[in-house]
């Protein structure tokens, strides 16, 4: 509700504008209209309005997380770790959660005093326990929670009559039971604090069959339900969680699985292939766009966002191609 208060006599409709000045790069006005003609406006310079207007504007143009504390999940390659990088730049203290014990460091590093590396395989609860708890531990609160580990599995056998249960199943402790154990570990010391925000990542290859093999899609299907569930909960106690399902992007473990199927291929050539998967003209789908959006969602602008499947792929779900054919051929 915004600071106005008016006093009213009986009702003559007229336009009003009100002209605010926001001291950033731009001029911002508020038209509003068909109100009575002797409103008299009080308080106007110091309104929420305002307030609340110069905050926005003043995030966006700086740091976004400044003196946030956030975890991310196989954050040591890949989209993690450009979602790291973001955090960092945007004032977050980051913790590199990752099992990789070579790499992990080395982003830590590279990412200077705001980021540190913790040795986390998400299918063991006691090392997602560990990773919060360090949290907890070296700054006192943990703010984002940013589930990304995952694993594509076996491209092959295509077929479900073929499917090895045994790695189905280690794909889905790796991209589902990871996500539901860190977000039971966020939720656990964010509930006493009364906010947070909990990421998570999920794939268009979850929202229709056929773009990928069968325990990566299944798994990728369940997380914006997990999201849905556990967003119902958490709502009560200020806590959002979100999930972002992004096309297609030249990653290292999506090089590694497309080019199984392209043999002789260059790296440069098989990321060529990845990114020429999108269907919006003049723009490919990058790992930053991916980790903006998940700066968006940990950040304050997106406080009104909870239980959201938020699609980064250019329009790639958006419609079907029919390929139609011509005329002189008969359908």
């Amino acid at each position: 509700m915004c600071a106005f208060k008016f006093t009213q006599d009986p009702p003559k409709v007229n336009t009003l504008l009100v002209s605010l000045r926001i001291r950033s790069s731009l001029s911002h006005h508020i038209m509003i209209r068909t109100l009575p003609r002797k409103l008299k406006l009080k308080n106007i310079t110091n309104g929420t309005l305002i307030q609340k207007s110069s905050r926005f504007y003043a995030t966006v143009g700086g740091r976004r997380l400044e003196g946030k504390v956030a975890i991310i999940t196989g954050s040591a390659s890949g989209l993690g770790k450009a979602t790291a990088h973001e955090f960092v730049q945007h004032g977050a203290q980051v913790i590199i959660a990752d099992t990789d014990t070579k790499l992990g460091p080395q982003v830590a590093k590279q990412l200077g005093p705001s980021a540190q590396y913790v040795e986390c395989d998400v299918t063991v609860e006691a090392q997602i326990e560990e990773a919060v708890n360090v949290a907890i531990t070296n700054y006192g609160k943990l703010d984002i929670m940013y589930n990304n580990a995952g694993i594509t599995g076996p491209i092959s056998p295509p077929s479900i009559t073929e499917l090895d249960l045994d790695e189905f199943d280690k794909v889905m402790r790796i991209n589902v039971t990871g996500i539901i154990s860190g977000i039971k570990h966020a939720a656990r010391v964010m509930i006493p604090k009364g906010y947070g925000s909990i990421i998570c990542t999920s794939s268009i290859s979850g929202l229709f069959g056929g773009l990928g093999p069968h325990p990566y899609t299944i798994s990728k299907s369940t997380i914006p339900g997990v999201v849905k569930s556990v967003a119902s909960e958490l709502c009560g106690v200020g806590i959002r969680v979100n999930c972002i399902s992004p096309a297609a992007i030249p990653t290292p473990m999506s090089l590694t699985q497309v080019g199984k199927f392209l043999p002789g291929f260059t790296q440069e050539q098989i990321a060529e292939v990845v990114s020429g998967l999108g269907v919006l003209k003049g723009a490919k789908c990058e790992d930053i766009d991916v980790a903006r959006a998940a700066l968006y969602l940990a950040s304050d602008e997106a406080k009104f966002i909870s239980g959201h499947n938020l699609i980064v792929d250019g329009g790639f779900t958006s419609f079907k191609n029919f390929v139609f054919p011509s005329p002189d051929k008969t359908v």
